[in-house]
């Protein structure tokens, strides 16, 4: 089989006409989900681990049902129903955004919630000793040091949720796929644009993974 590959299509002016503007729409998800999902992650473990039922079990139900829902599934329930439920539509990108944070944010809980029970309860039994309070231990001694812990697991959810952007282009937001995507199109060459995206995602990706394994190394010295 002759797949007939045009080589003359990998330019620079493939990506600079097409694929940046795709490439900085799914970094700019990426951090803002990322961040979004560390917040509220953090506060869903702290609700699973506060020993009140009234906050652990509806975290308990988000986050495993969030879980069990495959993300392209939420993102298109998202932006099929939530205009029929406020009366108008909502931006691909900004429906974007809501869903990832969302969805993320049961995926950091659990990294959130392993970080702060790998913390020796000593050390919380001494926060206390000092007059802390829950709030106060939390945030002084519990969460810098589970932050420090759960850092490169994070970073690994991180390169994850970066691949995960291509699904946006299910509900047509322009992401770096969609990029690819379009370039094909419009130089009647499929093929081309996908491998192009395929090797764009592989070399982004293991970059990213080799330096999260060099972090890591760097923290289980100090450690």
């Amino acid at each position: 089989m002759n797949l007939n590959i045009d080589w003359s299509f990998f330019t620079w002016d493939l990506f600079s006409n097409f694929v940046l503007k795709g490439l900085y729409f799914s970094i700019t998800l990426t951090v803002i989900a990322t961040l979004g999902g560390i917040f509220f992650g953090t506060l869903l473990a702290l609700m699973r681990l506060s020993g009140t039922w009234l906050l652990s079990v509806p975290a308990t139900v988000y986050v495993n049902g969030m879980r069990s829902i495959p993300l392209v599934m939420v993102i298109l329930w998202f932006f099929l129903l939530m205009p029929l439920l406020i009366g108008r539509p909502i931006g691909a990108e900004i429906s974007a955004i809501i869903t990832f944070i969302a969805f993320e944010a049961a995926y950091f809980s659990e990294i959130m919630r392993a970080g702060i029970q790998s913390i020796p309860r000593g050390q919380v039994f001494a926060g206390q000793a000092l007059g802390m309070s829950y709030g106060q231990n939390m945030r002084l001694v519990v969460l810098p040091q589970a932050f420090r812990n759960m850092l490169p697991v994070l970073l690994t959810q991180t390169i994850i949720l970066f691949q995960d952007t291509s699904l946006v282009y299910a509900i047509g937001a322009y992401d770096m796929l969609k990029g690819f995507e379009l370039a094909g199109k419009n130089n009647g060459r499929p093929i081309e644009a996908y491998l192009a995206a395929a090797v764009t995602y592989f070399v982004l990706c293991y970059s990213l993974s080799w330096l999260v394994k060099r972090l890591h190394k760097k923290i289980a010295i100090i450690r």
